[in-house]
């Protein structure tokens, strides 16, 4: 809609285009056209061809066995994403991330009494799922969302979308372990958790157990901080 077009989502493949050390499908042009019969704007983006198919879908069920160059590639660009500096601000599940909708998000699926407050924002992708990365040649794609976030979101996204594969869960946890081992990565962790567990849960979606129990570790870990 035109009344969208200055938010998130219109150019993040192009604005993504600027970010040094993120290896991503280069970006080539666009062209834009408005919608004659609507009050809509289109726009279709040029760049690269994947260099290898995306690993998955967004939640896996099984280990994609991914080579250690793979992991040393997201983290690389991970952590060249996060030392850039940006206006935008990330729209995980096409919504605008604030305090707010952090703290609301938290504590409409967990109590206890700690602080939600997020002290790091740094530029994300905020979309990172398996369906989303390529390998065996790594590389980041589908850039609409991306802009400032709490520090750990990535890595969060990621690990809750590998809830279902133990190994590969834990994976991402030793690899980012960086990210979510710092206070704002733990809220992010219940952040994602709260995604999984909350009221659309499906109760035989094989991520509710882990993601129950590493919420309940991150919630005394954030009381003793």
């Amino acid at each position: 809609m035109l009344d969208k077009i200055a938010d998130q989502g219109w150019n993040g493949t192009e604005c993504a285009a600027r970010l040094d050390g993120v290896t991503q499908p280069t970006w080539r042009g666009c062209v834009v056209w408005r919608d004659v019969g609507e009050p809509v704007m289109w726009r279709a983006d040029e760049t690269d061809l994947l260099p290898a198919a995306p690993v998955g879908s967004a939640i896996l069920s099984e280990d994609p066995e991914l080579p250690d160059e793979w992991w040393d590639g997201l983290s690389a660009s991970l952590d060249a994403l996060a030392a850039h500096q940006t206006r935008r601000v990330a729209t995980p599940d096409t919504d605008t991330i604030t305090q707010a909708s952090v703290t609301e998000s938290i504590r409409a699926v967990f109590s206890g009494d700690f602080d939600t407050t997020v002290q790091r924002w740094l530029p994300a992708h905020a979309d990172l799922n398996w369906a989303n990365v390529t390998a065996p040649v790594f590389s980041l794609f589908d850039w609409e969302d991306w802009g400032n976030a709490p520090q750990g979101l990535d890595s969060a996204s990621l690990w809750g979308s590998s809830l279902a594969v133990p190994s590969l869960a834990d994976r991402v946890r030793q690899e980012r372990r960086r990210d979510l081992e710092s206070r704002d990565g733990k809220l992010m962790t219940l952040f994602v958790c709260s995604k999984i567990l909350g009221p659309y849960a499906h109760p035989e979606d094989p991520r509710l157990e882990p993601a129950r129990r590493m919420a309940g570790q991150v919630i005394k870990d954030l009381q003793e901080d």
